[in-house]
């Protein structure tokens, strides 16, 4: 399992570490199950927003129940693997409900960001980071880049 990863708890404990030393806490979360650019533009724009990046991984359960049994593409133990090798990410975790609400107010980053694809009123955790103090960013979407889009065009090249 890749260095970066660490238990809820552990992260807990980091965090406040974190925080004591004056470090802004930034924090998103997703399946992450097919990797493309508009991930790699989410996180670099995260990055940008403060001095430690989490990524929060569904658990392959979690994708099943959200997205249906053909997800996820990679399990878990390769996502970890995979968004390990991405320098802008600090720290990875995973949880198994259908949303981060637990591990976002458990972790309470100063920044919560998701991508364009969400309006900030529907952000699972808002609540939580601004009555915390912490504020909620939304990242532009960049179109096309999708993993259901990419899916369908993938399924489509072999039906052609």
């Amino acid at each position: 399992m890749d260095k970066k990863f660490k238990k809820p708890a552990d992260l807990v404990k980091i965090i406040s570490q974190l925080k004591q030393n004056g470090k802004k806490v930034v924090f998103t979360n997703g399946c992450f199950d097919l990797l493309h650019s508009g991930h790699i533009h989410l996180f670099r724009e995260a990055k940008k927003r403060g001095d430690v990046f989490i990524v929060a991984l569904n658990d392959d359960s979690s994708i099943k129940k959200i997205k249906g049994t053909s997800r996820p593409i990679f399990p878990l133990i390769e996502r970890i693997e995979i968004l390990g090798a991405i320098e802008e990410i600090d720290y990875l975790t995973s949880f198994s409900e259908e949303t981060p609400q637990r591990i976002i107010a458990q972790l309470l980053p100063d920044v919560l960001v998701k991508g364009g694809d969400w309006k900030p009123e529907e952000v699972v955790g808002k609540i939580e980071v601004e009555e915390a103090g912490g504020e909620v960013v939304i990242i532009p979407y960049l179109e096309g880049s999708s993993s259901s889009e990419i899916l369908k065009r993938i399924v489509s090249s072999f039906e052609s």
